[in-house]
């Protein structure tokens, strides 16, 4: 069975799974969720990483728990507690751009953590992970008026 780090990698996989034994075809599918064909191909085949917003619509589709479906996805944790990124994904003040740039921010901070602590066997835990060069670019956010 897969860890829940293995789990995330294979959220097109486990889509795809779901929609073969609902017998329906990913047309079908895609006109249930509000996805176009070729973006739910895609996620399938493992291109594309859906957002929150699209696994929740997949998850109604599909008629499955949208809990399942983020934590198949990585965006809750193993005691189905939410995660960082699906409290953005569902943080309603915040705009669709907004919420995804905050989300590459918090993953190439991980992202980074884990290289640091993968690099430093013997170094200092609470030394900054990195000298700055290989430091995160980050997205200007800005309002939208209306």
């Amino acid at each position: 069975m897969a860890t829940p780090k293995d789990l995330p990698q294979d959220i097109g996989g486990f889509i795809r799974d779901l929609r073969q034994t609902a017998k329906i075809s990913l047309r079908q599918l895609a006109d249930r969720a509000g996805v176009s064909n070729p973006y739910l191909s895609q996620i399938e085949r493992g291109l594309r990483k859906p957002s929150a917003e699209v696994l929740q619509q997949i998850a109604s589709a599909l008629r499955v728990s949208t809990p399942a479906m983020y934590l198949r996805a990585g965006l809750l944790d193993s005691e189905g507690q939410q995660g960082v990124l699906a409290a953005i994904a569902v943080d309603s003040d915040l705009t669709i751009g907004q919420k995804q740039s905050l989300s590459q921010i918090y993953e190439t901070f991980r992202n980074e953590n884990r290289r640091a602590a993968g690099s430093s066997d013997d170094g200092d835990e609470n030394a900054p992970a990195s000298s700055g060069e290989d430091a995160p670019k980050t997205t200007r956010i800005v309002e939208e008026k209306s």
